[in-house]
């Protein structure tokens, strides 16, 4: 595995966590708050158009690597959550340790299905 350099990682990303509050009725809702703002890399890959229920939606492939830190630990938690970025929001689908030498992590995530 190659070093990456603090360059690489250019855009400002925010990665959120869904959390339960309560809304001026008492009915319980699901909000985003934020977990972290880190430096990221953010690689699209080729989108694909899906059809369903008569409506289009585009889902556009993205790898987003970021520096791993203690708050990253769990994957299944990290995989969980989103990433908003310069008003856009990544649904994360996977995430991958690099060598598992836990400085580097992969997240494989999708913008445009829906609002995480």
């Amino acid at each position: 595995m190659k070093a990456i350099r603090a360059g690489q990682l250019s855009r400002r990303i925010t990665i959120q966590q869904q959390s339960p509050s309560v809304d001026s009725f008492g009915q319980q809702v699901s909000t985003w708050t934020d977990v972290a703002t880190v430096w990221a890399s953010i690689k699209p890959s080729v989108g694909r158009e899906l059809m369903a229920a008569q409506a289009v939606s585009l889902d556009q492939p993205t790898t987003i690597t970021i520096r791993w830190q203690p708050i990253f630990a769990s994957p299944k938690a990290v995989a969980a959550m989103r990433v908003a970025y310069n008003g856009r929001i990544f649904d994360i689908h996977s995430v991958a340790n690099e060598g598992e030498r836990n400085t580097l992590l992969t997240l494989i995530a999708s913008e445009g299905l829906n609002d995480g």
